[in-house]
């Protein structure tokens, strides 16, 4: 009895609550009217998809991705839109240092920073792995580093703002898959990383939203032409996926989970981990944990 009113009772009070939260929130487009927001790979694909819809939502708008030709495009498109301002700034994310110079230009555009999207990542092809060490660490470096730098760049901004980081990521990042290892290794270093600087942030009230993404299979060109003659599954639509990533990091919820089957999305959630993760906040000295100390 002791056991249930110092565990499970408070588990299953967060649980149902969660869930009501989930269930019940009510995202409404004007939410995101008049806020300042960076999407990375926003030249095609999703990215572009999440800034069209920023930009009918009246936010204003920084994109960026290596071709500045394709996203002068996308930001004359945000402008006829309805965004209140859209910029653009390419450059690659595999140099970290135009990714942590990226983030403070922008925020200058705009005057500070309500959301970061962070959508980007390496070229990569469906591959049995063999011994491509380099591709392997573009993955990580692209995919995994590089929103690490972006992320930490932008935390003053956000901190101001009470703001939220999106990151966007995939089932190859929840559950393994063949013939996309490197690209596989990077999402799942993303939900290790970011789930556990969202519980940090959580103890020591950091008022910083994290969401996390995890989409199936979208139908942008990139992924149509990686898995053709490969997987047969069907695609969702990469304009309904942008407004569902929206619509998370809007209502800060900790995960998003779209273009999957129910029975994928609901197996995924795993509520023994977050049992788990409960659990083991228990065992910590909170007071040295809360004033970043390190136990001796």
């Amino acid at each position: 009895m002791a056991f249930m009113k110092k565990y499970l009772l408070p588990i299953l009070g967060i649980f149902l609550a969660y869930y009501y939260y989930s269930a019940n929130e009510e995202f409404r487009p004007e939410m995101l009217k008049g806020k300042k927001v960076i999407v990375t790979g926003a030249s095609k694909g999703i990215g572009e998809e999440i800034a069209y819809h920023l930009a009918k939502m009246g936010a204003h708008v920084v994109v960026t991705a290596r071709s500045e030709e394709t996203l002068k495009k996308v930001v004359s498109r945000c402008l006829e839109l309805g965004a209140a301002s859209a910029y653009s700034i390419a450059g690659t994310m595999e140099d970290m240092t135009f990714a942590e110079q990226f983030v403070a230009k922008a925020g200058k555009l705009m005057g500070g920073l309500d959301m970061l999207i962070l959508n980007h990542i390496t070229n990569n092809s469906m591959n049995l792995f063999s011994d491509d060490i380099h591709l392997v660490r573009k993955n990580m470096e692209v995919n995994f580093l590089s929103y690490v730098v972006l992320s930490v760049a932008a935390l003053p901004m956000l901190k101001q703002s009470n703001g939220s980081i999106v990151i966007v990521s995939s089932t190859a990042g929840k559950m393994a898959n063949p013939l996309v290892a490197p690209y596989s290794g990077s999402k799942f270093a993303l939900d290790g990383f970011f789930s556990s600087i969202r519980e940090e942030y959580s103890v020591t009230k950091v008022n910083v939203s994290i969401t996390l993404c995890i989409l199936g299979l979208i139908n942008t060109e990139t992924a149509m032409k990686a898995v053709s003659g490969i997987l047969d599954t069907n695609a969702s639509p990469k304009e309904e996926c942008a407004l569902a990533i929206i619509k998370g990091g809007a209502l800060r919820q900790e995960e998003v989970y779209y273009g999957s089957s129910v029975w994928t999305f609901l197996l995924l959630r795993n509520p023994g981990r977050r049992i788990l993760e409960f659990l083991s906040l228990r065992s910590y000295n909170m007071d040295k944990f809360i004033n970043n100390q390190a136990l001796p």
